[in-house]
């Protein structure tokens, strides 16, 4: 508020010194003076409430003695005068009182912050249910419902991962600064203003108010905003003569608009402590690909993704269609209610007819959202449309394991049911063009020819750039001479998000290769590109190049060092840093990184591992042991920690209790591939090939296109005189991953005929 006053009541000769210093916060009351429609519409929306203080005005649940039971645990809900209380079951499984500081969103559900040492807020797992009664709510209810969380699982609401300051704040707030600090672990957070404001899209907005004051004389085609939300400008949606659809002229010269909602539209991992307003998202984040568990092969969201990466896929991306056709910015609502809102730019008379939806008109499945955005319920009661805008393909459906739109609503019926039903409507001619999602899917289960189809997607120009992304991505496993040109010409991109996933893909390649290949990144114009380049060539000697390269990879070092200190309020963010200071060769600062980790988070696995991995490399294995033992006295169920063991005891030769420590990895993860592969090896070289051999089948059986297993497999029935199981193994390992060292000489080795 002293800011807005010394705006209102400053003499402009200030505006200089502001200039000078360049664009600062303002708040709501400097926009709404001039802009009274827009923060009228803005008044009352989402981002006005996204996070308000604790008030009798603002707490909409049930705190007049209300109690919600679950696990075992009664939690109670009650005021005192104008403060909120709840009582319920804090970090040691105890019940205790905690006073509610804020509200957290408004509808269709409330959550509610409790303060905490250190300068933490944690979000209470216990939400008030905004929904009317008749549509089942004004109700307390769990956000896990399903799901026993005791004090000391990773999810339980005192946690980090129920913690405001890194998970919810830079979306719920504007100029957000988590402001953690490693030495005392405490956070010194800030904020221009608690919800999200006019400032949170349109940037700081000193410089304009500074423009207005000045009547708008001066000549500034920004009219000294710092972000130039025009993407529209004059641009109009036109029907040529007989198109069904309209058609944006002129065309979209830039993602703007987009790219200033996708920070808190989009899933994605922060590049540091805070981002710059409208600067392009991949500056400022790293966005998720379509991995599994977020998104299924066909690109529809599956986990918790938000819009964004689910927009990129879409025609609609392509075609220049911004948030803001269809969302009135400042209000949040649509352009125009039901199926109106696509009529914009979809004739009515060829799509809002039965002769398109074959439905009811006024019955589900007679909206556009049904069928081409359907939705997922989060957070037990918010339901979300996906934004990728499909055409309806039950008929690749089963082939790339995803959901069957159609069956949304028509419950048991299966894909066979709905695709004949779509082939009896459209006829012949319907589109059945190829879907990415195919690839995605082979690589997803490790089909032969999986990667000759990542290959086709990732140089695929019609396929959007995120899935082309996670094309190059997913050969990062699959690297060969064929598939290595593909991740090379992903270098050479003209979209950010495809080079970035060439960098990753080439993190374990040859270090010579990967130098020749990425060193051109490290002054890549986008920070993400910039900043992986330099992880991926941390280990590269910089004495051995040039003057001129040298120089601007130690800038890109130093710029990623920079940036991954503001991320250290979480155990990933601290062993990044110390693998960053290891390949670096800063061994001590690497060791308290690591020791950081397992003192602040102690059950975090990965710290443990590379931590006594470190100790390894120093010929310490002695504090490698301890380290682990530590580990697994925290943590008896990682499987992580007691193969790491495993590994220790064969340094050590302590070979019987190497064996029994790789099998226990093994068992506590069945699913893991890699941790069956070594229990085997090691069998093996134990003289228990018998052994050795059903490990490898049962994992053949989890994962029959395994290449590492396949070879192992092969090679261990040769040895033992199976010439038939051999050369069957070896044939399936030559069909899944031709290129895998030494598939043809095995082949040959078992059957002398194979070409």
């Amino acid at each position: 508020m002293l800011w807005t006053v010394l705006l209102l009541a400053v003499p402009g000769s200030l505006d200089a010194a502001w200039a000078a210093a360049g664009p600062t916060f303002v708040g709501v009351a400097s926009c709404a003076g001039c802009h009274v429609a827009e923060t009228q519409a803005w008044r009352g929306s989402q981002h006005d409430q996204a996070m308000q203080v604790a008030t009798p005005a603002t707490v909409l649940g049930d705190f007049t003695g209300a109690s919600f039971a679950k696990d075992g645990v009664t939690s109670r809900f009650y005021r005192r005068g104008d403060r909120f209380y709840v009582e319920t079951d804090g970090p040691d499984g105890a019940l205790q009182e905690y006073p509610v500081d804020y509200t957290f969103g408004v509808y269709p559900l409330q959550q509610y912050l409790v303060a905490f040492p250190g300068g933490r807020w944690q979000a209470l797992p216990l939400a008030w249910d905004t929904r009317p009664k008749d549509q089942g709510g004004q109700r307390w209810f769990h956000l896990y419902p399903g799901e026993k969380i005791g004090a000391r699982d990773e999810l339980h609401w005192t946690g980090i991962n129920q913690n405001w300051n890194w998970m919810c704040a830079d979306c719920h707030s504007t100029d957000l600064r988590r402001g953690y600090d490693l030495q005392s672990d405490s956070y010194h957070t800030t904020w221009s203003a608690l919800n999200v404001s006019c400032e949170a899209c349109h940037g700081p907005g000193s410089g304009h108010v500074a423009w207005a004051r000045d009547g708008g004389t001066a000549v500034d085609p920004a009219k000294g905003l710092t972000v130039r939300l025009d993407d529209r400008g004059a641009a109009s949606w036109q029907f040529a003569e007989g198109a069904r659809i309209a058609r944006r002229s002129p065309p979209l010269a830039s993602h703007v608009e987009t790219e200033v909602c996708a920070p808190c539209h989009a899933r994605r991992s922060p590049l540091g402590d805070g981002h710059e307003i409208g600067k392009p998202l991949l500056d400022g984040y790293r966005p998720q690909l379509l991995d599994p568990g977020l998104y299924h092969a066909n690109g529809q969201m599956d986990g918790e993704v938000y819009n964004y990466g689910s927009f990129l896929q879409s025609k609609m991306y392509a075609a220049g269609v911004t948030c803001s056709n269809c969302h009135e910015p400042h209000s949040l609502k649509l352009r125009a209610e039901g199926n109106a809102v696509c009529a914009q730019c979809h004739q009515p008379s060829a799509f809002d007819t039965a002769a398109h939806h074959f439905h009811t008109p006024g019955e589900p499945g007679s909206w556009c959202v049904d069928c081409h955005m359907p939705a997922k319920t989060y957070m037990v009661v918010d339901p979300r449309h996906d934004h990728g805008f499909r055409v309806p393909r039950p008929d690749r459906a089963t082939r790339t394991a995803s959901p069957d739109v159609c069956a949304s609503c028509h419950e048991g019926k299966d894909p066979a049911w709905s695709a004949a039903r779509i082939a009896e409507w459209y006829g012949p001619d319907r589109r059945r063009e190829p879907m990415f999602g195919e690839a995605l899917a082979a690589d997803r289960s490790a089909l032969p020819g999986a990667a000759q189809r990542l290959v086709k997607l990732a140089d695929d120009p019609a396929a959007s750039a995120i899935a082309r992304a996670t094309a190059v991505a997913a050969l990062e496993h699959r690297l060969d001479e064929r598939t290595v040109a593909a991740v090379q010409r992903g270098i050479g991109d003209q979209d950010a998000m495809v080079r970035l996933a060439a960098v990753s893909a080439l993190a374990n390649v040859d270090p010579r290769l990967r130098a020749r290949l990425l060193l051109p990144l490290v002054g890549d114009p986008v920070r993400a590109v910039r900043l992986e380049a330099a992880r991926v060539l941390a280990p590269v000697p910089t004495l051995d190049l040039p003057q001129a390269q040298r120089a601007q990879l130690e800038a890109a070092l130093a710029e990623y060092e920079s940036a991954q200190s503001g991320l250290l309020d979480r155990p990933e963010g601290l062993v990044t840093l110390a693998n960053f200071y290891r390949d670096r060769g800063r061994l001590p600062e690497a060791e308290a990184r690591f020791e950081d980790a397992t003192r602040l988070y102690p059950s975090f696995a990965p710290a443990y591992a590379n931590l006594a991995d470190l100790l390894r490399q120093q010929s310490r294995d002695e504090d490698g042991e301890r380290v682990l033992k530590q580990g697994m006295a925290v943590m008896p169920g990682s499987a992580e920690l007691q193969h790491a063991y495993g590994l220790l005891l064969i340094r050590q030769k302590k070979y019987r209790e190497a064996v029994a420590a790789l099998g226990k990895a093994a068992d506590l993860a069945p699913n893991d591939a890699r941790f069956a592969y070594v229990y085997a090896v090691a069998l093996q070289d134990s003289g228990r090939p018998g052994e050795a051999a059903a490990v490898l089948e049962r994992a053949h059986a989890s994962h029959p296109n395994d290449p590492d297993i396949l070879f192992s497999l092969a090679a261990l029935l040769l040895q033992q005189g199976d010439l038939d199981s051999a050369r069957r193994y070896a044939q399936e390992l030559v069909g899944v991953a031709p290129g895998y060292p030494n598939a043809r000489e095995l082949l040959r080795a078992v059957d002398p005929t194979a070409g």
